[in-house]
């Protein structure tokens, strides 16, 4: 029994990491911009990313328990090098672009909580993360870490949560799906941050990690499940503390800290600590995960491979975490319009990524008893014609209107 539930354990190591690398600042930031401006009505909107988000997190595990080369050596194989180095190098340029945000969500939350400005914080914890990829055993220290920053997040949110005593009625009805005028915008932005090809992208990679951490050990149950189930309650727990308290007091949402500050005056100074504990939690794990991405697949892409313990891709990694803080210390604090709109952005990037992954989990020469079945086929390609359909919706609304 007591093996059983350690190998249970073991199993969702991938998704719990690629769970606490989704959800960072600009989640926080956009959830709490969504429950302040239109309440409870948008929570539907969290089930629907959620979904697509197993759909392609199962299809991304798949594929790092059926081969042993990462999607990038196995795409650079089926459709050339130029398309690896692309998407490798584009992977980097979304991961550098919310490095930024990460960095300045470690900088609110300790400066918030200690009344000291938020320099010397982003600084310190990214040279924190730059030192832990000298550890060895580089992905264990990173799951074992996120594992725990994850557990931080949902006490503090979970707390929270009751302390504002939601509205049930409301929350039910918010799971009927409605587009109240204006919500658009914010629809977008968080499919395209909670819905991550790029997070499940990278399942094949922790994946693959956790075959050579554990060689011979059972990884069927490792699709992510879990992790994206936390991932949705954690999402849907911010949208309904702001529902609560800022919609109902009509005070919009500039910044994430917003969320901390306007629980203040009606619970004190330790229910705004617990806020600002889970931004911290949520900023370290995507500060530390999301530079991982960015420098592991552009190594990746340039044919360097991407093992964690290789010092090309823990220079890689570093260079993502230093051009951020570098970033995050210029400017501090971003308008909240600018973390929407870059994630916004990424919507362009994410449907070729989307398409690449759906076409090789299909290929049963290269898949063999882990090919898509009849609901993965079915439901991927419904996840895919989301994401093309928000790209093109999102280039009118940008560039056109």
């Amino acid at each position: 029994m007591k093996n059983s539930v350690k190998k249970w354990l073991v199993s969702l190591g991938p998704g719990i990491v690629t769970a606490a690398i989704v959800f960072g600042p600009s989640k926080i930031t956009i959830t709490s911009k969504m429950g302040a401006m239109y309440g409870y009505s948008l929570l539907w909107v969290v089930v629907v990313a959620i979904f697509f988000m197993i759909v392609f997190t199962s299809i991304g595990s798949r594929i790092g328990m059926a081969t042993d080369d990462s999607i990038l050596t196995t795409i650079r194989k089926e459709y050339g090098k130029w398309v690896a180095g692309l998407m490798g190098v584009g992977i980097f340029l979304v991961s550098t672009s919310f490095q930024a945000g990460n960095s300045i969500g470690i900088g609110i939350s300790l400066s918030e909580a200690t009344g000291t400005k938020p320099a010397p914080w982003i600084i310190l914890f990214n040279l924190i993360s730059i030192a832990l990829l000298f550890f060895r055993n580089f992905y264990q220290t990173l799951e074992r870490l996120m594992i725990a920053i994850v557990a931080l997040m949902l006490f503090a949110f979970l707390t929270t949560m009751f302390l504002v005593k939601p509205d049930l009625s409301g929350i039910f009805t918010g799971f009927v799906p409605s587009f109240p005028h204006g919500s658009t915008g914010l629809v977008i932005a968080f499919s395209a941050s909670c819905f991550s090809i790029v997070g499940a992208f990278y399942q094949a990679y922790l994946m693959q990690a956790r075959k050579r951490a554990n060689p011979g050990s059972v990884l069927e149950n490792s699709k992510g499940f879990i992790g994206m189930i936390i991932l949705g309650i954690m999402s849907a727990v911010v949208m309904i503390c702001a529902a609560a308290v800022l919609n109902k007091q009509g005070i919009p949402v500039n910044k994430a800290s917003d969320m901390a500050l306007a629980l203040e005056p009606l619970f004190g100074h330790n229910a705004s600590l617990l806020f600002l504990v889970g931004l911290f939690g949520a900023s370290f794990s995507s500060l530390v995960g999301n530079a991982t991405i960015g420098g592991s697949l552009l190594s990746d892409g340039f044919g360097y491979g991407s093992q964690l313990d290789s010092k090309v891709v823990k220079g890689f990694i570093a260079l993502v975490m230093i051009i951020g803080s570098i970033v995050a210390v210029g400017y501090e604090k971003p308008p909240l319009e600018l973390i929407i709109f870059a994630q916004s952005i990424t919507i362009f990037l994410v449907p070729f990524i989307g398409v690449a992954m759906y076409m090789l989990s299909n290929q049963r020469s290269l898949m063999g008893e882990h090919v898509n079945s009849p609901f993965a086929r079915y439901t991927g390609f419904a996840g895919l014609l989301v994401l093309v359909t928000l790209a093109i919706y999102n280039f009118f609304e940008l560039f056109l209107k």
